[in-house]
């Protein structure tokens, strides 16, 4: 099965907007958490889910940028 570009730059954008929510979700959640070994777990669950929010967003930015260079140029980039 093949995808555009253009879907899978959505598709990226969808899942960081999901693993942001989830991080932000984590982080707001830390200050109910009393035992300081489950609260350090919860932030780096959190942290992980930031970290993959932040690589979905680094691969959303760099396919509009090759579909944005390649519209320029009158190739197909796919």
């Amino acid at each position: 099965m093949q995808i555009s570009m253009g879907v899978s730059v959505a598709i990226s954008i969808v899942f960081a907007a999901v693993c942001f929510g989830v991080a932000a979700y984590g982080f707001g959640s830390l200050g109910d958490i009393a035992d300081p070994a489950q609260r350090a777990d919860g932030q780096g669950f959190a942290l992980f889910w930031a970290f993959l929010g932040a690589v979905a967003a680094a691969f959303a930015v760099l396919g509009y940028w090759i579909l944005r260079t390649h519209k320029e140029d009158g190739s197909d980039p796919c």
